[in-house]
């Protein structure tokens, strides 16, 4: 017999697993960059331009929250944006496969399909202030390949589709995020002209979450045969800024 009491120690528990990174190192790269880029701090000088919104404000069609939230909602799913979606995932797409026969082709409809001097302006202008940037930033020669495929101008759909791709940002993401920005600028431009207070401009961007969303997913089903717009008070609008007399905005 044992002359003292023994002591059956347990086997130790297995340690617990550790848990799944939130994303992969690239992955969190890849995040940090997209946001960086489409941040409203981002050097492109988007927060000169309305999109026409201030000619809409200056002549009563938006004067108020539901009618800022339903210009913009219109914008994303019929309008411009509509049509940015489009050529960004097409833009995308080649600079992915490397058919710059096709990006140069892109690039060129997607500089002449603006429906007044003034957009036209503030998508160029904002594309090559987008690709400076980024070239002294993040250099990467898929730039490059875009200036030898086509030399300008560059709609600003065009310069942030084809960095993204060249850095290997997904798709879906980046789109998604591009256009967020878009309303979150033509928001901003409301809450300042209108005036609204900021928590009313917070509220529209909550009610257009969805409408972001499905107009991301939706420009990358759609064919280029089917780009186009349905948004003439819109359209009006821009063409009717340049004659407007004291204004904030450059359209």
């Amino acid at each position: 017999m044992p002359t003292s009491i023994e002591t059956i120690a347990a086997p130790p528990a297995p340690a617990p697993p550790a848990p799944p990174p939130i994303l992969a190192p690239a992955g969190a790269a890849a995040l940090v960059r997209m946001l960086t880029w489409l941040s409203p701090a981002f050097p492109i000088g988007a927060f000169s331009y309305s999109h026409g919104l201030e000619q809409a404000v200056a002549d009563g069609t938006v004067h108020d929250r539901a009618t800022l939230a339903q210009w913009v909602d219109a914008v994303l799913r019929y309008g411009s944006a509509r049509v940015d979606a489009t050529l960004f995932a097409a833009v995308h797409r080649a600079m992915a496969s490397g058919d710059d026969a096709c990006l140069a082709e892109l690039a060129e409809l997607a500089a002449a399909h603006q429906s007044s001097a003034e957009l036209a302006l503030e998508s160029t202008a904002q594309g090559e202030a987008f690709l400076t940037t980024v070239d002294a930033a993040w250099p990467y020669a898929a730039l490059a390949r875009l200036r030898a495929a086509w030399p300008g101008p560059y709609a600003l759909p065009v310069a942030v589709a084809a960095a993204a791709a060249g850095h290997g940002l997904a798709l879906l993401p980046v789109l998604t995020a591009y256009l967020h920005g878009f309303a979150a600028n033509l928001v901003g431009a409301g809450v300042r002209l209108i005036p609204l207070g900021q928590t009313d401009g917070q509220r529209i961007m909550a009610m257009l979450e969805p409408v972001v969303v499905a107009a991301a997913e939706a420009g990358i089903a759609r064919p280029l045969d089917r780009l186009g717009s349905a948004t003439p008070m819109a359209d009006w609008a821009s063409a009717a800024h340049e004659t407007l007399y004291a204004r904030l905005f450059r359209s």
